[in-house]
């Protein structure tokens, strides 16, 4: 059976270490309606005050970060160039700013309300690869930011097998984050076409 994910595990000090350990999970929603869900292929660790590349650098405080110092597992959402909401996962205790941004999942439930809401004719890999598309399909926006990743409208399941192909490498479009732009904190599943850039 699968066993959802508690606030605990999002707790965790090592944002790394979880962004790594939530390949291979099952992101699950239940939005208008309707249920979808996909086993998470790609995600990218975010760590807090000190990451360049993070919303949080320097103890950044605004409306928008605000909802990152908060305990783990919760959503951080936000829009990206003002068209894709980004699906974000706070993590660590209270203060520390830490989040796991979602890139890709490999669709397993709901595929024709996916289709529906990515207005996409064919099911092909670019349905849920990309954290713009993967929003999209499963129905998440700028109304989910801050919502419990515990309770029925967003919630992640551990499925109880470990993916053991994965890539560590560095995360997409970041460059401005200096030398903090080449830290391997990008995971993908080596085995999965459900990748936004391999």
């Amino acid at each position: 059976m699968p066993k959802t994910l508690s606030k605990a595990y999002f707790e965790h000090h090592n944002v790394v270490l979880l962004a790594k350990d939530l390949i291979g999970k099952e992101l699950n929603t239940y939005i208008e309606g309707f249920r979808t869900s996909g086993i998470i292929t790609e995600t990218e660790a975010y760590a807090g005050k000190g990451d360049k590349a993070c919303h949080a650098h320097l103890g950044r405080f605004t409306e928008r970060t605000k909802v990152m110092y908060e305990s783990g597992g919760i959503a951080y959402v936000y829009l990206c160039y003002g068209i894709h909401h980004l699906f974000n996962i706070v993590t660590n205790t209270q203060g520390n700013a830490d989040a796991i941004l979602i890139r890709a999942i490999e669709p397993t439930q709901g595929l024709d309300i996916m289709q529906k809401r990515r207005g996409k004719s064919k099911i092909d890999k670019t349905l849920t690869s990309g954290p713009g598309n993967l929003t999209k399909a499963l129905g998440i926006s700028k109304s989910h930011n801050t919502i419990s990743l515990t309770g029925d409208d967003i919630w992640i399941n551990d499925l109880g097998h470990q993916t053991s192909d994965i890539v560590e490498t560095k995360r997409v479009g970041i460059d401005y984050a200096e030398e903090d732009a080449s830290l391997p904190w990008r995971f993908y599943d080596k085995n999965s076409k459900y990748i936004s850039v391999k």
